[in-house]
């Protein structure tokens, strides 16, 4: 299992939309539970569940997966959590470190 972490200026509300999108056509993983703060999808690939509590302007995002590290799962979890904007303005992805930008 490994747990990742992410903080958001996005709602809770618009986390879950994004999720929805990105991780049913990323690895095919549909929403399985959901409760007051955590929401669990599962699939082939493995689960995850996303614990999304809101601070003030921001959400702490916490997504813990069921594989290893190198799994595909982990991968695309990783990949949607650069794509959730630290603060308003900024671009989704990895930052301008990036030799790709």
């Amino acid at each position: 299992m490994a747990d990742y972490q992410r903080r958001t200026v996005l709602s809770p509300a618009d986390i879950l939309e994004k999720a929805d999108d990105f991780l049913l056509q990323s690895i095919g993983l549909e929403r399985s539970d959901q409760s007051e703060e955590n929401i669990s999808y599962a699939g082939n690939e493995g689960t995850v569940i996303l614990s999304l509590h809101r601070h003030g302007p921001y959400t702490s995002v916490t997504a813990t997966t069921d594989r290893l590290r190198t799994s595909r799962i982990d991968y695309e979890i990783q990949k949607f959590l650069t794509e959730l904007p630290y603060e308003p303005g900024d671009r989704p992805g990895r930052g301008s470190g990036d030799p790709t930008q």
